[in-house]
C-alpha cells in the first residue's frame, strides 16, 4: 500500500543509520523513454472470484479479479483455483486466459496430473499482466474496506503466504525472473510496502472507495523499513528510508512460465471467447476463468471495476539495482527497462477509468520528477 514516510518509518528501526551501499544515479531523461504501456486492472469490491459455476456438464473455476496483486497473489490464488478444479478428478483441464493467474493454474494444474490446454487471444507478452510494474504487493486494490467477503483477510493471508513461497523457488533462475532489491523513500516519498498502516488510513476521505490492507498480517515475511543517511546517497533529500522488496521481471518471469508449461506437455490454443457457450463447447469436463478484466464482458459480471494503471519504462541500466518511491512517483529496475509509474492520484487513481490510450504527458512528467533526485540526469 501506499502511505506516508514517516508511517513508513513509525515502528521500524531508526535509532541508528544503516549504511548506504554506493548507488548509480539513474539518467532520468524523457527522450531515454521508449515504451508507455497502460492496463486496466480488474478490481472486484469483495476481492478475487475464486469459485465454482456449472455451465451445463461443465465445471467452471473462476480466478479473476485480483486488481493490482495479480502476479503477486496468483500463485496462492490459482492453488485455491487448481483444488476446487481437482475435485473433479479430471484428466484434462482447460484454462481461459494467458496472464499471470492463466499460467501459474496452467502449471499447477499439470502438476496436480492433468493435461492442460491454454485457450486465450493472446500469448503473455500482449495480455494486461505484461503491463504491471512487476513489484510484490499483494494487497494492492484488493478489495474495499466496507465491501471484502467475509472472512476474505484470512483467505488473502493464505494467499499471500502460499504466493511467496513459490515466487521464491524462481529466485537464482537464469534471466532473474525472481529477484530481490533495495527500495529507496526519499524526503516526501511514498513507500508501497507490505507492512502498511491499517485498512483505510489512506483513503480517509472517502470510506465508501477505502481500499483494503492486511499487510500487518504477513510483515514477518520482509524486512523492515530503516533510515539510512541522505548525504551517502546520490539523493536529492534531507530524509531517505531503505526497505527491500521482491520483484518480478516480468519478460524473463512469463518466458519462465511458458516454457515450463510447453515442457511439461501444455498446448496453447488461439480463441476469442465473446460468450460462455463457446467454452462449454470446448468439451472440457473442467475449465478454470482467469480472463481478469474480460470476464465483466464474457460472464457479465459488473461488479468488476476498471482500474487504469500507466508504467513508461526507460532504457535498461543494468547498474541500477535499486527502486525508488519519490513525490508520488514510483521507480523499479526491471531488466527490461526501468519502470516509472505516476501515482499521484493515490490509490484510487484510475478507478473506474477505461481509457487505455497512453499518456506522454504524464510520462514525461513522472520522469522529470525523478530527475530532480539527482545532482545530474545526464
Amino acid at each position: 500500500m501506499q502511505t506516508s514516510l514517516a508511517a513508513a518509518l513509525a515502528g521500524c528501526s531508526t535509532t541508528s543509520f544503516e549504511p548506504a551501499p554506493a548507488l548509480a544515479p539513474i539518467r532520468a531523461r524523457t527522450d531515454r523513454i521508449f515504451d508507455i504501456a497502460v492496463c486496466l486492472r480488474p478490481f472486484r469490491p469483495a476481492g478475487p472470484r475464486v469459485e465454482t459455476e456449472r455451465l451445463g456438464d461443465v465445471l467452471v473455476v473462476h480466478n479473476y479479479g485480483h486488481g493490482g496483486s495479480g502476479w503477486s497473489l496468483s500463485w496462492g490464488s490459482s492453488t485455491r483455483a487448481v483444488q476446487l478444479a481437482m475435485q473433479a478428478s479430471p484428466t484434462e483441464v482447460a484454462v481461459i486466459g494467458c496472464g499471470a493467474l492463466g499460467l501459474t493454474s496452467a502449471t499447477l494444474a499439470q502438476r496436480a496430473g492433468a493435461r492442460v490446454t491454454i485457450y486465450a487471444r493472446d500469448q503473455l507478452p500482449e495480455t494486461t499482466s505484461a503491463r504491471a510494474t512487476g513489484e510484490w504487493t499483494p494487497d494492492s486494490r484488493i478489495a474495499l474496506v466496507n465491501a471484502a467477503a467475509p472472512g476474505f483477510a484470512a483467505v488473502w493471508e493464505e494467499m499471500a503466504r502460499a504466493s511467496f513461497k513459490r515466487h521464491r523457488d524462481y529466485l537464482g533462475l537464469p534471466g532473474t525472473p525472481v529477484e530481490w532489491i533495495d527500495q529507496y523513500a526519499v524526503s516526501g516519498g511514498t513507500p508501497r510496502i507490505t507492512q502498511s498502516t491499517d485498512a483505510a488510513s489512506s483513503n480517509a476521505i472517502e470510506p465508501a472507495l477505502a481500499f483494503a490492507s492486511y499487510a500487518r498480517s504477513i510483515r514477518d515475511l520482509t524486512p523492515r523499513w530503516r533510515s539510512v543517511p541522505a548525504d551517502a546517497t546520490p539523493f536529492k533529500g534531507t530524509s531517505v528510508a531503505r526497505g527491500e522488496i521482491m520483484v518480478f521481471n516480468i519478460a524473463d518471469y512469463g518466458h519462465t512460465l511458458m516454457n515450463d508449461f510447453f515442457i511439461a506437455g501444455g498446448q496453447f490454443r488461439r480463441a476469442d471467447f465473446r460468450s460462455p457457450s463457446q467454452i462449454a463447447a470446448l468439451g472440457k469436463r473442467v475449465v478454470i476463468n482467469c480472463t481478469g478484466y474480460g470476464a465483466r464482458a464474457l460472464w457479465k459480471d459488473e461488479t468488476l471495476v476498471p482500474v487504469r494503471g500507466q508504467i513508461a519504462r526507460l532504457i535498461p541500466q543494468p547498474e541500477v539495482r535499486y527502486g525508488l518511491v519519490y513525490r508520488h512517483v514510483l521507480t523499479v529496475p526491471r531488466r527490461d527497462g526501468l519502470v516509472v509509474q505516476s501515482f499521484a492520484g493515490g490509490e484510487r487513481q484510475g478507478y473506474g477509468d477505461t481509457n487505455e490510450a497512453p499518456d506522454r504527458a504524464e510520462a514525461e512528467q513522472a520522469v522529470r520528477t525523478l530527475a530532480e533526485l539527482f545532482t545530474t540526469s545526464a
